[in-house]
């Protein structure tokens, strides 16, 4: 069992899906956790089952599509916990799916203020401390769709993509001081980005057997995993969750 005692984690996105399981696998390992998300409610009853169940946990509302938001959930991981040691860079929208020449623009803008912008800003307001400790471990939630195109995913693909590209950024220019960026590439998860994506009526992968989408509990292993020194070869690029190496390295599999 991988014991993170003593370790500070923030993850964004962590009212639902992969970052509220990431955000329980992260306190169930021990380290003290920061929650972030808009919908307040969400994180306050995630933080409470993390509490409930004698871990460390705390609720900051966040829109990371705001700078000013993260730095401030970053702020209040070093004062609540002393230190801020492991980021998951988890929130991002894929809604809507819709072909470019349909598009709304000022919704198409906001999937790049969330899953671009967002990544950025976490970087942004991470690093500083993270320098200063000598010390940390950045983690960006990716996809396959950063080198393939999909119709109608224009804006997923395309921010996906500059995401997997800040991942390598991040590496060259901060490796040496401690810090390890990387990407998680999971594939397809059951959450309810599947109900937008089958619901949009645009078949950009065609028939998928919902029996083949793995759970957010083994993204949340893999994240708590990429975060230890098991996982110190893995940096600059994405893992990937889609492979059998992949998860028997993570210990999803024999």
């Amino acid at each position: 069992m991988v014991d993170l005692e003593g370790k500070v984690a923030l993850v964004t996105g962590a009212g639902r899906g992969i970052g509220a399981s990431t955000a329980r696998e992260f306190g169930a390992r021990g380290a003290s956790v920061v929650l972030a998300a808009r919908t307040v409610g969400d994180i306050d009853g995630v933080a409470g089952e993390i509490v409930a169940a004698g871990g460390k946990a705390l609720a900051v509302g966040c829109d990371v599509s705001q700078y000013g938001d993260v730095e401030r959930a970053v702020e209040c991981a070093v004062t609540r916990f002393g230190s801020l040691d492991i980021l998951v860079n988890n929130a991002g929208i894929i809604d809507p799916i819709v072909r470019l020449g349909d598009s709304d623009p000022e919704r198409w803008a906001r999937v790049v203020d969330v899953n671009y912008k967002g990544v950025y800003f976490g970087l942004r307001a991470a690093i500083p401390v993270m320098e200063a400790q000598g010390a940390g471990v950045i983690i960006n939630l990716s996809s396959g769709a950063a080198q393939f195109a999909f119709e109608g995913w224009s804006h997923y693909c395309s921010t996906k993509a500059a995401v997997l590209s800040l991942t390598k950024c991040g590496h060259k220019e901060y490796h040496s001081k401690g810090i390890r960026v990387v990407g998680l590439s999971p594939g397809m998860v059951a959450t309810d980005m599947q109900d937008i994506i089958r619901d949009s009526g645009i078949a950009s992968l065609g028939p998928i057997d919902p029996s083949q989408h793995i759970s957010p509990e083994w993204v949340a292993r893999a994240a708590v995993w990429l975060a230890t020194d098991e996982a110190s070869d893995i940096a600059g690029e994405d893992f990937s969750l889609k492979t059998e190496e992949g998860r028997r390295r993570v210990g999803l599999i024999d």
